[in-house]
């Protein structure tokens, strides 16, 4: 199956790939990097490990200008383009070998206008600092659960996250964006300009253009209950939580890792490094409605609760995900329809493939339905609006050579677990033409291949999930 995520390059000598980027050394200075200059390394190492990848330069851009004259190089000289933001993709989409680097992250600012509702974000901003931001104010916009990933990558995916059940996916949300196109461009998209681009964002990924700044709903949120319960690895625990999820109230999401326990100081010594059923969980609603929903799951006896009153930001302090360089497959897949929930054979399987997976490993599974379904699945790139959960089997490697022995779980597991070949973009550890089919229904896949004809028809944006042009 061909790899997608390559465009047709030049492979430069290392004085003509000096010539190429002197334009950009001049505008950036010590914020272009190279192989052995101060901080290169970390510019071109994302969360998410495997074989390694040197980019030839780092552009560690600052405003949507150096943006254009960044892409301006990689469009006259051929290099392969990578586009980073947070840098947590399962792909490693922000990082391409030989070729440039656009990093965004010095692309950070917020701004919450509270009269509108509206939150703008430049396209660097991480989802924690515009939690943070926006909370200031007691507002909120919808993203994932973790504070490191980037604003723009997790919107253009999907995001799917503690709110969604409630107010819908980070996509449903975006109200408007600035997007730097290919041909040095630099245009809106909203519903009145560019609507055709507008679409295609939300849902498709970094196909079209790089987005300089987003425009996103904000709801009125306070104070929440949430926070982590953890129960031994029982079936009756993990059905009952799933079960909360289908039949509970569009105020309650949040999310299950079966997965094995972390030495960290607040779970029993007994438990560290055995199968735990561990749940992050919002409720939106009032103390009251809470302490309805959560009834159930407390009766289970958890060894850890950690569900309390707090302002929603306190959600993503301390999750700052993997870190950098950690390796591994993943599948993602969904599961069910509906208010389906699994039955405690399904979560018997879960249970068990975490027991004997031989390796770090996990099943993060994702409460979906509310208001995620009531979205017609053709108002955006995102189509898959009808499951009950999205689910992402994870299996980790210590060494690059123990990939394939992950990547063998990781099919297996999913084939025994029943998860879909749809899968989620967001979360998809390989980016082959069949994986971009998976993300996409034929009909949503066509409508992007005319947007990204229209936007990029040289396929510069290739270090994705490529849809061709």
């Amino acid at each position: 199956m061909a790899t997608q995520g390559t465009n047709t390059s030049t492979q430069l000598s290392p004085e003509a790939l000096d010539g190429a980027l002197a334009p950009l050394a001049a505008a950036l200075g010590d914020r272009l990097l190279t192989p052995g200059d101060a901080g290169f390394a970390e510019a071109a190492t994302v969360f998410v490990g495997g074989p390694e990848r040197t980019p030839a330069a780092v552009a560690r851009v600052r405003n949507t200008d150096e943006v254009v004259a960044a892409l301006a190089v990689a469009r006259e000289t051929g290099l392969p383009l990578a586009v980073r933001s947070g840098g947590h993709h399962q792909a490693r989409h922000g990082i391409v070998d030989g070729g440039l680097v656009l990093d965004l992250r010095l692309m950070d600012r917020v701004e919450i206008d509270e009269a509108a509702g509206v939150g703008h974000a430049q396209g660097g901003v991480l989802a924690g600092a515009y939690t943070a931001a926006a909370g200031a104010h007691g507002l909120a916009t919808g993203f994932g659960d973790t504070g490191t990933v980037g604003v723009g990558g997790i919107t253009l995916g999907g995001g799917i996250g503690f709110l969604s059940r409630h107010d819908g996916l980070t996509v449903d949300n975006l109200l408007g964006a600035e997007v730097a196109l290919a041909d040095g461009r630099v245009v809106q998209a909203n519903a009145d300009e560019n609507p055709d681009l507008y679409w295609a964002l939300r849902g498709g990924g970094g196909n079209f253009g790089v987005v300089t700044r987003l425009d996103l709903r904000l709801r009125e949120l306070g104070t929440i209950t949430g926070g982590m319960m953890i129960w031994e690895p029982t079936p009756t625990a993990l059905t009952t939580v799933l079960r909360a999820f289908a039949e509970g109230p569009d105020e309650f999401g949040g999310m299950v890792n079966v997965m094995l326990a972390p030495p960290a100081p607040m779970i029993p010594a007994e438990l560290h490094g055995k199968p735990i059923v561990m749940a992050l969980l919002v409720h939106s609603g009032t103390a009251a409605e809470a302490d309805d929903v959560l009834a159930p799951l407390r009766a289970l006896g958890p060894v850890l609760d950690g569900v309390q009153a707090m302002p929603y930001p306190a959600m993503f302090e301390g999750a700052g995900g993997p870190p950098p360089g950690a390796m591994g497959d993943t599948r993602t897949g969904f599961i069910g329809e509906g208010t389906w929930s699994p039955d405690e054979t399904w979560a018997a399987a879960a249970i068990d493939a975490v027991s004997g997976a031989g390796g770090p490993a996990a099943l993060n599974i994702r409460a979906m339905g509310g208001a995620i379904g009531r979205v017609d699945p053709a108002a955006t790139a995102f189509a898959h609006r009808d499951p009950a959960f999205m689910i992402v089997v994870f299996r980790g490697a210590l060494a690059v050579e123990e990939l394939p022995a992950a990547s063998e779980w990781v099919a297996s597991t999913a084939e025994a677990l029943g998860v879909s070949e749809r899968g989620y973009v967001n979360f998809m550890g390989a980016a082959t033409e069949q994986d971009v089919r998976n993300a996409y229904p034929e009909a949503t896949l066509a409508r992007l291949r005319e947007v990204k004809r229209t936007y990029d028809p040289a396929n510069l944006f290739a270090s994705n999930h490529n849809v061709a042009p």
